[in-house]
């Protein structure tokens, strides 16, 4: 039986944490168990980092209230009935320290979306079952300019975390032609996530139209990577994802849990670390503390310098194919038909 609520300590704001003891987290064979209050205290222990990734920022909740248990699956548009859930709106309720700002979805349609102002805001939310926070590429000054271009290489078929490193490497080399500085980490499950912070002046558009651009040149430099949207055309490769620069579009943030055995964290790392990395399973609720608290944050320079998207904006010029948006986005300009290919029967012959 869950025991009574207690309270934490959360950058000097006293924190309620309903159900303590509840298990969040089952025992494997390289990670304890966790409970609800042990996830609440690590996105304390890990301010630093976090607050880093979440500041001032919209950002929708992945919220798992019973626990993350095999066989749980995620709400989604098609089934509501999951075991968790997305709380991309502001929850009624709230303590009065959580903020708000408003968001305007794909359709038009506004909303208001927690704003991550103080690291008591995760504890909340912690306290409220969620595990994975997911930020705009925005600040709430500005919710309709990006200010970070987000790269996710994401192994697909039979390639591997080694060779999303791999190519990870050659994404550092490849921005720093474009003269941006880029920053990795790991993404808790199979992939890599590298990040580059930019100047708050392109529209979504513009800034996914950069992430295209980068993608089709990673894609000539290196073997093994695809820009295939269907993923009956991905084969065994590592897909870079462009949508996820579009609007309402987002990554798992810096010190996130995943819904992963074992509690595995979506971790900063620098080159040097990533090249060493022999998959996501080093870095867990149990050891991210003791490395944040021992190395530093690996981003803690991110913030130093907001990049130049022109040269990436210059490859988009030279090639302006446009690329499929994700099912729910409505028909956008200039977007290819948005059917995979073993089911596009138009214009073939009887």
């Amino acid at each position: 039986m869950a025991s009574d609520a207690v309270e934490i300590d959360a950058g000097g704001r006293s924190v309620r944490v309903s159900s303590p003891t509840r298990v969040i987290y089952e025992a494997t064979d390289f990670s304890a168990e966790v409970t609800k209050v042990m996830v609440a205290e690590y996105y304390v222990a890990v301010a630093d980092g976090l607050m880093r990734a979440l500041q001032n920022r919209p950002v929708a909740l992945e919220r798992w209230p019973k626990g993350v248990r095999e066989g749980m699956v995620m709400s989604t548009r098609v089934d509501s009935h999951g075991d968790a859930f997305y709380q991309k709106r502001m929850m009624r309720g709230a303590p009065p320290y959580v903020e708000s700002t408003r968001i305007l979805f794909p359709s038009g349609r506004p909303a208001d979306e927690i704003c991550m102002t103080e690291i008591a805001v995760a504890a909340w939310a912690a306290h409220m079952g969620a595990i994975t926070f997911h930020p705009w590429p925005t600040r709430r000054t500005d919710n309709d300019r990006p200010d970070e271009l987000r790269i996710d290489l994401d192994p697909f078929g039979e390639a591997t975390f080694a060779d999303a490193v791999r190519i990870a490497d050659v994404a550092r080399e490849l921005f720093a032609e474009a003269g941006i500085r880029a920053f990795a980490k790991t993404s808790g499950k199979r992939g890599i996530h590298v990040y580059a912070r930019v100047a708050p002046k392109w529209t979504f558009t513009e800034v996914r139209h950069a992430a295209i651009a980068f993608a089709r040149e990673l894609e000539k430099r290196t073997e093994g990577v695809t820009t295939k949207w269907w993923k009956e055309e991905r084969g065994d490769n590592v897909f870079v994802d462009f949508n996820q620069n579009c609007r309402d579009r987002t990554i798992a943030s810096a010190y996130s849990l995943r819904p992963t055995p074992g509690a595995t964290v979506s971790t900063p790392v620098t080159w040097d670390e990533l090249a060493g990395l022999a998959g996501p399973q080093e870095f867990t609720l149990h050891t991210v503390p003791a490395k944040l608290a021992a190395d530093g944050d690996a981003w803690a320079e991110i913030d130093d310098v907001a990049h130049s998207l022109d040269t990436l904006l210059q490859w988009w010029d030279s090639d302006p194919t446009e690329m499929p948006y994700p099912p729910e986005y409505p028909k956008m300009p200039g977007e290819p038909k948005r059917v995979q290919p073993s089911k596009d029967t138009r214009n073939k012959k009887a």
